[in-house]
């Protein structure tokens, strides 16, 4: 039975989709924390309503990022994580705290990766004339929103879209395929050779 640690910021639905995907799937895995550095963070509710244990780090409660990350590694380390999922989690990660769980650490970016790193991205999308959007869920690396490709769904940008109608649409999709791709690292169904993650048994990772 593997052990999966959520890190969140706010409400956390992504984190709410892979709870339930865990259940209702029958993952061989359980979902030990949801750790927030907000303590206003709404998915905590949710989770400690399924039963999760919640941990809150709050961030302005550290002098500065190393001091914070030092104290969250701390923590996450003592669930002995096999797969460290970010869900919304709004603190860029020290080199340092994700050299301890590469390779197991896993983000979802609503863009279509490596277009519009960084904020803003539906915004940026729709002023760039592009007909395509999406999320793309990465490997975390110390470089923000790089780090190999698991999976990623398209969305159409469509006449007369905002920020709002297509980060709805993107978000619907993000609900489907990052449980996926968390289960794909639960069942070691991932394979990273030269910065390329390729499904083992095949599975497409195009949504």
């Amino acid at each position: 039975m593997k052990s999966i640690v959520i890190l969140i910021s706010g409400r956390g639905s992504n984190m709410e989709a892979i709870v339930q995907a865990c259940a209702t799937e029958g993952w061989p895995a359980r979902i030990a924390a949801v750790i927030s550095n907000r303590p206003d963070a709404g998915g905590l509710q949710f989770a400690q309503s399924r039963g999760i244990a919640t941990v809150v780090v709050d961030h302005k409660a550290f002098a500065d990022r190393d001091t914070f990350d030092a104290e969250l590694a701390r923590v996450v380390h003592g669930f002995a994580p096999d797969v460290l999922v970010l869900s919304g989690f709004m603190r860029i990660l020290t080199a340092g705290f994700v050299k301890q769980f590469e390779g197991r650490m896993v983000n979802v970016h609503p863009s279509l990766l490596p277009a519009f790193t960084g904020l803003h991205t539906h915004r940026r999308a729709i002023e760039a004339g592009c007909k395509a959007a999406g999320a793309t869920v990465h490997f975390v690396t110390a470089e923000l929103d790089h780090g190999p490709i698991i999976a990623q769904a398209v969305v159409a940008v469509l006449p007369g879209d905002s920020d709002v109608t297509l980060s709805t649409r993107v978000l619907a999709r993000e609900h489907v395929m990052y449980p996926r791709a968390v289960r794909w690292l639960v069942n070691d169904l991932l394979r990273v050779e030269r910065g390329v993650v390729t499904h083992l048994a095949g599975e497409s990772q195009l949504l």
